[in-house]
């Protein structure tokens, strides 16, 4: 028997704050019982992990036991044991397969599962997975990226592959040819502006930061860093505001500094994408992952988000034909974490 047969697969999307868990009980299903735990409640992943398999047991029961566990981190993968970004927890393919009594374990990056997961949010049939910004629709027949601020900024694509082998992907209900994870550390590349404000925007923040990454001003920890150099750009009061206040101000209080900061945001974030979607020639489509992006959804959508992510100059009708959009299916990442199981 291969481990490709055994059952139930514990799968999991752990983060900076929370840990999500799910299972799958039969070969071919879907992840279902998700639960999500807060990191900080534990000393490490293995006992969430089994306070999750716990609670799933019936009662006067032991706990469920995975045969196999695949666990995506946001954090980069380097070894069989890595230190959590935005955590303590520091994550080991040993610790968790002797706690857990895995066969097998598979770590992998957040954003690559998420990867994973795109054939099958740009299927057709998946049309309440993705909320299109745009006219453009996915092909799955082309590179397609994921791009998520959240936390962080994450960067990742899916690539077609012409032929199974190692390392490849082939949803069984997708009849694919098969797909391979390119995980990266994209949110880390330099930011670039497109017009006078970006740049005195940027020099704000270079004062202040150094080097000044994507990711300092494109996610939940940069919208701060964009928010008080808006102010300081346009001459206002500086206040501390975390990610939270600065939406809640503009979307309800109409708070003209985080208006700015937020349209600032959506512009430099589809500009971003769009950089992104020729680094990759993610023709088949770039999508959305995160939870800013979620929470800013309808704001998003109206935004000058697709404007800048088509304005490349002479790519501009390249970038026109390449679908855009915010994934809303819950748990994308549980679900390319089975398919890396797969």
């Amino acid at each position: 028997m291969t481990n490709a047969s055994l059952l139930p697969w514990l799968v999991a999307d752990i983060g900076g704050t929370n840990a999500r868990f799910g299972l799958v009980r039969e070969t071919g299903g879907d992840v279902g019982e998700v639960r999500s735990f807060r990191c900080a409640d534990f000393a490490s992943p293995e006992a969430a992990a089994l306070a999750y398999l716990q609670q799933l047991a019936a009662p006067g029961l032991d706990r469920v036991r995975p045969a196999r566990v695949a666990l995506a981190l946001a954090t980069a993968i380097d070894g069989d044991s890595v230190q959590m970004t935005n955590s303590a927890w520091r994550v080991s393919r040993a610790a968790v397969a002797q706690a857990l009594g895995a066969a097998e374990v598979v770590l992998l990056n957040d954003f690559e599962a998420l990867a994973l997961a795109l054939p099958r949010l740009a299927n057709a049939d998946a049309v309440d997975a993705v909320q299109w910004i745009g006219p453009a629709r996915p092909d799955r027949r082309h590179t397609m990226a994921v791009v998520g601020p959240g936390t962080g900024l994450g960067v990742a694509a899916c690539v077609p592959a012409a032929s199974r082998g190692a390392g490849l992907i082939a949803p069984q209900d997708e009849g694919s040819a098969g797909f391979i994870a390119l995980p990266g550390e994209g949110g880390h590349a330099t930011l670039a502006p497109a017009d006078d404000f970006e740049s005195e925007l940027l020099g704000v923040l270079r004062a202040e930061l150094g080097h000044v990454s994507a990711e300092h001003v494109l996610s939940g920890i940069g919208l701060p860093h964009l928010h008080r150099a808006v102010c300081r750009v346009q001459g206002l009061p500086v206040e501390s505001l975390g990610a939270t206040a600065i939406s809640q101000r503009a979307l309800v209080q109409h708070d003209a500094a985080c208006i700015a900061t937020l349209d600032t945001f959506c512009a430099m974030l589809g500009g971003f994408a769009g950089n992104a979607a020729l680094t990759l020639g993610a023709r088949g489509g770039v999508f959305l992952a995160g939870g800013i992006a979620q929470k800013l959804g309808p704001t998003l959508a109206a935004s000058r988000f697709r404007a800048r992510f088509e304005a490349k100059g002479r790519f501009a009708v390249y970038l026109s034909r390449i679908a855009t959009g915010l994934i809303v299916a819950p748990h994308a990442a549980l679900d390319g974490a089975a398919q890396s199981l797969r």
